[in-house]
């Protein structure tokens, strides 16, 4: 919006310095210099999109990568609290700091980053689809200043551990934020996934946190069981689910490991730490080797790096017999 004359541009700059003191965390510092194998200390600059296990685990693994590795940094952390705004705020904030590196948790991170730098090396993580979000031009060949890890999740093998564990469902309900494109990919995978089953689904759809649990109140007596991918509105919200899903027992197959340990039933998850960890390594060699983002693929964890993992509370709640599971990881 525009406004006129001074008393505007004051609220303004006022409502800026709010905006990053909400949203921002403090600059962390960095790995001691007596550790530091180039004599360079890097400012490296983090957007993560918003607070919960999976994306703290994914930030936390990165920053494990760069002590390992022995460099020397500055690190400012930034959560945008699933704010779109606070992401192009911070964005421009990372930007305007002039640092050696920007890492996204999270899709509209990732845009927000991208839309605010062509020049900046930003490594991605927590990111289904690359390409489809537009921020690369392709996960082979990124071909720009971004690349990363990405969170894509065995949705067949889960729609599979699904079937497993309710042979008898009929219909599912698909949970997801149509604000997430990611989410979209996934969703749409496991719905050819349960096309090809011969299983009926429908989608259920959230724009924010707030409207969660009137939407799996609605689902109740439609659906026989709900999935949900690796979208990070659901996931903050995971509590919520469960309260709700649980008491009307109905189960509910999700993205990822966190999210089982947050109530879900049971999930075939990767491990957020482990790719975080990965897209840490990335930038260790952008910022020591001069790796040059645009030939760096976008990076995946293998299928061996995955893992079955399911929530006995959740399953005596609901009444699933989890024994007919084979090495999973009860929780």
């Amino acid at each position: 919006m525009k406004r006129l004359k001074t008393l505007t541009s004051a609220l303004a700059v006022g409502a800026l310095t709010l905006a990053l003191a909400a949203c921002g965390g403090e600059s962390a510092g960095g790995s001691d210099t007596s550790t530091s194998t180039t004599g360079t200390t890097y400012k490296i600059g983090v957007l993560q999109l918003t607070e919960h296990a999976a994306l703290d685990a994914s930030n936390e693994g990165f920053v494990a990568a760069l002590d390992d590795a022995g460099i020397d940094y500055e690190i400012d952390q930034q959560n945008a609290q699933n704010d779109q705004s606070a992401c192009q705020t911070i964005a421009s904030k990372l930007v305007n700091d002039g640092d050696d590196l920007i890492l996204a948790i999270g899709t509209p991170a990732a845009q927000a980053v991208a839309g605010a730098t062509s020049d900046i090396p930003i490594i991605g993580t927590a990111i289904t689809d690359f390409a489809e979000s537009g921020l690369v031009e392709d996960n082979e060949a990124p071909g720009g200043n971004l690349t990363g890890s990405s969170d894509l999740t065995p949705v067949t093998d889960q729609i599979d551990l699904l079937e497993q564990l309710v042979p008898d469902v009929q219909t599912v309900g698909l949970l997801f934020c149509t604000a997430e494109a990611n989410s979209e990919i996934q969703i749409e995978m496991a719905e050819e996934a349960l096309d090809e089953a011969g299983i009926g689904h429908e989608r259920y759809t959230v724009s924010s946190s707030n409207e969660i649990q009137q939407v799996i109140e609605s689902m109740v007596g439609k659906v026989d069981a709900i999935y949900t991918p690796t979208d990070n509105t659901i996931a903050a919200g995971m509590a919520t689910v469960a309260m709700v899903a649980n008491e009307n027992k109905l189960p509910v197959i999700v993205g990822c490991d966190t999210m089982v340990e947050d109530g879900g039933l049971a999930s075939y998850s990767i491990n957020y730490y482990d790719l975080g960890y990965k897209a840490g390594e990335m930038a260790v060699e952008i910022l020591t080797e001069g790796a040059d983002p645009a030939e760096m693929p976008i990076a995946y964890l293998a299928a061996d790096e995955c893992t079955l993992i399911a929530n006995q509370a959740t399953a005596d709640e609901v009444g699933i017999d989890l024994s007919v599971l084979d090495d999973a990881e009860i929780v």
